[in-house]
C-alpha cells in the first residue's frame, strides 16, 4: 500500500493546545500508511525539538500569515499531498486559499478548537469562515460543544463535522513530570507546609486570571498557600499590579512560559483554571495525568465535557470569585482518601484521551476522506 502524504500546517510550534495536538498527530501517525509533512512560518520555538526525525519539516520564508498563501500554494503543487490538515480559523483560511490557488485535487480537513462568537460582529465573521469551510471535505470539532457552535454559528452542515478530542501523550507527560524543576524555581516547593496551587495558560482576557487571583486572595487568608501561574501574555503587568493591590504579591509567582509544565503540575496540591470558555481544555487532561486534583470554572463547553459535569474535577461558576475560592478551599481540605480517589478517577479519565486512541480516529478519518476507507468513525461522547 502506497503511503498517503499528509501536509499539516500551523502558524508556529508554540506552547498552545493547537501546537501540541498537531505535534501528537504528526508524531504518532502510522508510518506504514502515512507520510506526514509539517509546515510552519519562519519561527523558532521550543516545541520543534519534539518533532520526530522522519517528519519532513518545512518553514515558509515569512512570518506573516497573508504572505504565506502563495508559497504554501506552490509547496502544495510541488509536493502533491493527498490531504491537507490545519487548525484554528485564521490558519484554516490561509490553507483553503492556498489549496484553491494550487489547482490540485488535494483533499482538505480543517479543525476547530474554540467556542467562538456571541456578538453580531463575531457571528458575521464566523459565517464567513463557515462559507470558506465548504471547500473542506470534513471539519473536525474537538468537542460536542464546539460541534454545536459550528452548526449554529458557522452554519456548517452537521454531517460534515466529526468530533475528535485532543490527543494527549500520557507517556511523555509522565516522563517529563519526573524531571527536576528549573534551578531558579526549585525554592517554590521547598516548604511542604505551604499548599501549592498551579494554573497555566496565556495571560489574556479569555483566561480570566483576575478571578483566579481574587479567589486566591480569599483562600490564602484561611490556608497557608501560594499561587504559581505559568504562561505569558499581554495582561502580565496588569495581573501583577492586581496582586500588589490585594497585598498578595509575595504569594503569587509569575514564572512565564515553561516548556515542561508537568513538573509543576505533578508537585502541586491543586490545579485551577478560571477561563471564560474552553473548547476542550487540553490542560485538564494533562493535570489529571500528573495526578493533580482540579478546580475549574464552568468554561463551556470543555470543562463540563472533559470533567463530566464535576465527576473528575470541582466546578465553579464563571467569574464568581466567592464560588471559585470556596471550591479551591474544599479541594485543599480533602482527606488523603478523598484526594487519592479523586486522583485515581482523574487518571483513568485521562487515559481515554491517550494519543494512540485519538490518533487512530484521525487515521480512519484521513483514509475515509482520501477515499480508501468507507467505514464511519465511532462518535465520542
Amino acid at each position: 500500500m502506497k503511503r498517503k502524504k499528509v501536509l499539516f500546517f500551523i502558524y508556529r510550534l508554540g506552547g498552545g493546545g493547537a501546537a501540541r495536538t498537531i505535534l501528537n498527530i504528526v508524531n504518532y501517525l502510522d508510518r506504514n500508511k502515512f507520510e506526514p509533512m509539517l509546515v510552519t512560518l519562519n519561527y523558532n520555538y521550543d516545541y520543534e525539538q519534539y518533532v520526530k526525525d522522519d517528519v519532513k519539516f518545512v518553514k515558509l520564508k515569512t512570518k506573516r500569515l497573508r504572505s504565506a498563501i502563495i508559497p504554501l500554494a506552490k509547496l502544495i503543487r510541488k509536493e502533491r499531498p493527498e490531504l491537507l490538515f490545519s487548525t484554528i480559523p485564521n490558519y484554516n483560511t490561509v490553507v483553503i486559499l492556498a489549496k484553491l490557488l494550487s489547482c490540485t485535487k488535494t483533499k482538505l480537513i480543517v479543525r476547530e478548537a474554540a467556542f467562538l462568537g456571541g456578538n453580531f460582529k463575531e457571528d458575521m465573521k464566523l459565517k464567513i469562515y463557515g462559507l470558506l469551510y465548504r471547500f473542506a471535505k470534513r471539519v473536525v470539532a474537538l468537542s460536542h460543544g464546539v460541534k454545536e457552535n459550528l452548526v449554529n454559528r458557522y452554519h456548517i452542515k452537521r454531517e460534515q463535522i466529526e468530533v475528535i478530542y485532543n490527543p494527549v501523550d500520557l507517556y511523555h507527560i509522565n516522563e517529563q513530570a519526573k524531571k527536576p524543576l528549573p534551578d531558579d524555581l526549585k525554592h517554590l516547593f521547598t516548604n511542604e507546609q505551604i499548599r501549592s496551587i498551579v494554573s497555566a495558560g496565556r495571560l489574556v482576557k479569555e483566561k480570566d486570571q483576575q478571578t483566579l487571583i481574587k479567589a486566591f486572595a480569599k483562600v490564602q487568608k484561611e490556608i497557608d498557600s501560594q499561587l504559581i501561574i505559568l504562561g505569558e501574555g499581554e495582561l502580565e503587568t496588569e495581573l501583577q499590579t492586581l496582586t500588589k493591590q490585594l497585598d498578595i504579591d509575595d504569594k503569587v509567582h509569575f514564572v512565564g512560559f515553561q516548556k515542561n509544565p508537568y513538573v509543576f503540575f505533578q508537585r502541586a496540591d491543586l490545579f485551577v483554571l478560571t477561563s471564560l470558555n474552553e473548547g476542550f481544555g487540553h490542560v485538564f487532561v494533562e493535570a489529571m495525568a500528573t495526578g493533580t486534583p482540579i478546580v475549574s470554572t464552568r468554561c463551556n463547553p470543555g470543562a463540563e465535557e472533559v470533567l463530566e459535569n464535576g465527576e473528575y474535577g470541582m466546578l465553579a461558576e464563571v467569574g464568581d470569585v466567592d464560588d471559585v475560592a470556596a471550591k479551591m478551599m474544599k479541594a485543599l481540605q480533602m482527606t488523603e482518601d478523598e484526594r487519592a480517589s479523586f486522583v485515581q478517577k482523574g487518571y483513568k479519565r485521562a487515559e481515554q484521551f491517550n494519543v494512540t486512541n485519538i490518533v487512530n480516529q484521525y487515521e480512519k478519518l484521513f483514509l475515509a476522506t482520501i477515499g480508501k476507507e468507507r467505514s464511519s468513525l465511532p462518535q465520542n461522547g
